[in-house]
């Protein structure tokens, strides 16, 4: 391993060949050992959202959010068997961080108000957007490996991770934005 401009050695070295790449199968799996954390945080996490959640929209589709997040822990269980490894995870501190901020929209909202289930819209929201681009990298990653039946399973995921973006943005569009806009 050679040292990068900053003096350390690169966690992951690349070799010429991307799809024999031992570093970029590392990086990979490193990734998903992130995301594999992330998901099982969010199972933890959503039912806190319920519950501090007014609207029957936006509880309904959290709950139901919660139910596919339990699908991708168990999609990305197949992704380690495909790869022939343990499913380990590996603390995503982007995920502690976006749920932490949840949480402190939620304690400094008032309950039972349209304002706080914008609140929790707004951060719901930026969670889909990091898995979003959390499992559009991994799938175009897996391409690139040639890991074709890994890259359908994180295909499927990433579809229904931007359905449930879009299923957020309809419901404040459609009645929680007004309702917090005329609270005092």
């Amino acid at each position: 391993m050679t040292k990068n401009e900053t003096g350390s050695n690169p966690k992951f070295a690349a070799q010429t060949s991307l799809q024999e790449s031992p570093a970029m199968k590392e990086l990979f799996k490193d990734a998903i050992s992130d995301l594999y954390w992330a998901e099982n945080h969010l199972v933890k996490s959503l039912p806190k959202m319920i519950s501090a959640a007014t609207s029957p929209a936006l509880k309904k589709g959290i709950q139901s959010h919660l139910a596919e997040t339990e699908v991708h822990v168990s999609r990305l269980e197949q992704v380690f068997d495909l790869l022939g490894e343990k499913a380990i995870a590996k603390k995503c501190d982007a995920m502690e961080g976006l749920t932490k901020e949840a949480e402190g929209i939620v304690e400094g909202t008032p309950p039972g108000t349209a304002t706080r289930d914008v609140g929790i819209i707004l951060a719901s929201q930026k969670v889909e957007h990091y898995e979003i681009a959390s499992y559009g990298g991994l799938h175009q990653l897996a391409l690139t490996l040639g890991l074709d039946e890994v890259a359908a399973l994180l295909e499927q995921t990433l579809g229904e991770e931007k359905k449930a973006d879009q299923t957020l943005s309809e419901v404040a569009e459609k009645d929680i934005n007004y309702k917090a806009a005329q609270e005092a």
